[in-house]
């Protein structure tokens, strides 16, 4: 009696494949989109570096002209994409040329404001961008300029325990490695544990989700990096936009994405609402 051995349905390579396709249909269709809902102005000496949202709803902007005074003499010179988490406002500010470390400031609801200076590790840039703390408010974000295949983490200051005392250095923790490079990313904000928006001032002017394996927790962790949406260039002045600060309020849904216009418009800074759609 002969026995036929049975083909099998599908080879491995072919099975595999399948999986793979099915897992990347999953993840495209469960990935969400963005609908442009409106958009406002603000003054580009008060706004054009970033905003954050605050529990009720409002605001906080900040720009070149947000800078107090003490935090400019001191040698604070650029103040970048800011935060809001537990009620505290955290900004991001960077010296000049010769600075040799980088500054975290947090302002408490009764406006009392404290400063946690992290000296730069070998190899590290001076460019403090933005500041984006994780939802459980444990870890805080960072970024750097230029081309770059890491965001940088740092213990909360205030919220999370293992944070130093103000006059301590403040360490960094377990970086975010990045899949592929990216560009001279301007602002970063989570829309939940695993995942950040990005606004990039690349060439492309792009807004960026990086997928973390899993939330923060202190130790190395990998992100996969992928293109949302190009941010709109639209203004009667013709020349080069600057991508800016964003900002996800995560109670109402909405993201932001500032843009400030070429000259003589770059007065006001155009800020671009987006709803999940």
């Amino acid at each position: 009696m002969n026995r036929r051995t049975r083909r099998p349905l599908l080879t491995l390579t072919a099975l595999t494949a399948a999986l793979t396709l099915g897992a990347t249909t999953a993840q495209a269709a469960a990935a969400p989109s963005w609908t442009e809902t409106g958009t406002t102005r603000v003054n580009s000496l008060t706004g054009s570096q970033g905003l954050a949202s605050r529990a009720d709803g409002s605001l906080v902007h900040r720009g070149l002209a947000s800078i107090p005074v003490a935090l400019r003499i001191a040698g604070w010179s650029h103040v970048g994409d800011p935060d809001v988490a537990g009620g505290y406002t955290f900004d991001a500010y960077q010296g000049g040329d010769d600075a040799t470390g980088k500054m975290f400031a947090a302002t408490a609801p009764d406006g009392k404001r404290t400063t946690y200076v992290h000296p730069l590790d070998q190899g590290e840039l001076l460019n403090n961008s933005f500041a984006a703390v994780s939802p459980d408010g444990q870890w805080l974000v960072s970024g750097e300029w230029g081309d770059m295949n890491r965001l940088q983490v740092f213990p909360t200051p205030v919220l999370n325990p293992a944070a130093p005392a103000p006059d301590a250095p403040l360490p960094q923790a377990g970086q975010i490695t990045l899949d592929k490079g990216v560009s001279d990313i301007q602002g970063c904000d989570f829309t939940d544990a695993t995942h950040l928006l990005c606004s990039s001032d690349d060439a492309a002017k792009e807004v960026l989700e990086v997928a973390l394996d899993r939330p923060l927790d202190g130790k190395p962790v990998a992100g996969r990096v992928s293109t949302v949406f190009a941010i709109p260039r639209r203004s009667v002045c013709a020349g080069t936009f600057e991508a800016e600060g964003i900002d996800y309020d995560a109670a109402r849904g909405t993201l932001r994405v500032a843009v400030v216009p070429p000259a003589p418009c770059l007065v006001t800074t155009a800020v671009i609402a987006y709803e999940r759609s």
